[in-house]
């Protein structure tokens, strides 16, 4: 199998990942607009199965195994919503999950992977924690591991979401994803440069949690150390598939503020009416602090996720 997927690989993709996951709509908002300068296109994820895009790259890793592969069932480790996405996507295919989930994680997602029937393992909140009890896992089960975002089939399914919004919008001046792992942005940019070769493809990230952006900016994988942020879904550290193919067709990546982060969460819940957790404010938040010109632009950004602690909101 090639290291790095294609566009063809993300139309493949498609054609499993419509049979399962929502088309999710494509929103607009011309308070936003106005505040901001921009033509705003936000991709819905936060209505996908699952409440996350993550369902996308699930669904397309589970049932492209082969029989062998699938029979003992998959592993992964997550904070939450690739857990749910591999859980329900083993559950539509009538195989055993197994999860790996830091202790820390949102009540709602530990609620939402123990809901579809998957068999949770908790850790310490560190990715070494978490490598660490996923082998025992996978040794233990014979599973087959799913990881979060450095997987073939995992970033193909992720492409998906970009491929569905350029379809419906057209062209698009600039697309802006919010960056943990990479499989989204990967994704997405793989599909982005074949159907708007123009199209610039910028990511934006937690300056608490900046692994891709200094990866990114010093060509040299740097690897994320005790990240802190609001932004649960993007305290993973690159990954280094993701890695390769981000220097390859990202044109840049900026950092963004917690303060900025809550106020452009609050400004899609107060002026859209939807609600989305902390990553998925990470790109408008970058347009807020003036780190990407869309003045006079037309640009597409994926909210990526819904899945929050209405208990532990942050305004």
């Amino acid at each position: 199998m090639p290291f790095i997927p294609t566009y063809s690989d993300i139309e493949k993709a498609h054609n499993i990942v419509k049979k399962y996951a929502h088309r999710t709509p494509v929103f607009t908002s011309s308070a936003i607009d106005s505040i901001v300068g921009g033509r705003l296109f936000f991709k819905c994820e936060n209505f996908q199965k699952v409440g996350a895009f993550k369902f996308r790259g699930a669904i397309n890793a589970i049932f492209s195994l082969s029989e062998t592969e699938a029979e003992k069932g998959v592993a992964t480790h997550s904070s939450g919503n690739h857990a749910a996405a591999v859980a329900l996507a083993a559950k539509l295919r009538g195989i055993p999950a197994h999860i790996v989930m830091p202790d820390n994680s949102p009540e709602i997602k530990k609620r939402a992977v123990a809901g579809y029937d998957a068999n949770i393992t908790f850790c310490a909140p560190t990715l070494q924690a978490r490598e660490t009890t996923l082998a025992k896992v996978v040794e233990e089960t014979g599973a087959y591991e799913i990881h979060p975002y450095n997987n073939f089939y995992v970033i193909a399914g992720q492409g998906t979401a970009a491929k569905e919004m350029i379809e419906e919008k057209k062209d698009f001046d600039i697309i802006i994803t919010p960056v943990g792992g990479g499989g989204l942005l990967s994704g997405t940019a793989i599909a982005t440069k074949k159907l708007l070769p123009d199209c610039k493809i910028i990511a934006a990230e937690p300056a608490g949690a900046d692994d891709a952006f200094r990866s990114f900016h010093s060509k040299k994988f740097i690897a994320s150390e005790n990240p802190k942020t609001i932004a649960d879904g993007l305290l993973t550290s690159l990954g280094e598939r993701n890695f390769k193919i981000i220097l390859s067709n990202v044109d840049d990546i900026v950092t963004v503020s917690e303060e900025n982060i809550i106020a452009a969460m609050r400004m899609i819940w107060e002026r859209m009416k939807i609600i989305i957790e902390p990553s998925s404010a990470v790109p408008l938040a970058a347009i807020l602090e003036k780190k990407i010109d869309i003045k006079n632009k037309k640009v597409g950004i994926i909210l990526t996720g819904g899945n929050i602690d209405l208990e532990r909101l942050p305004f």
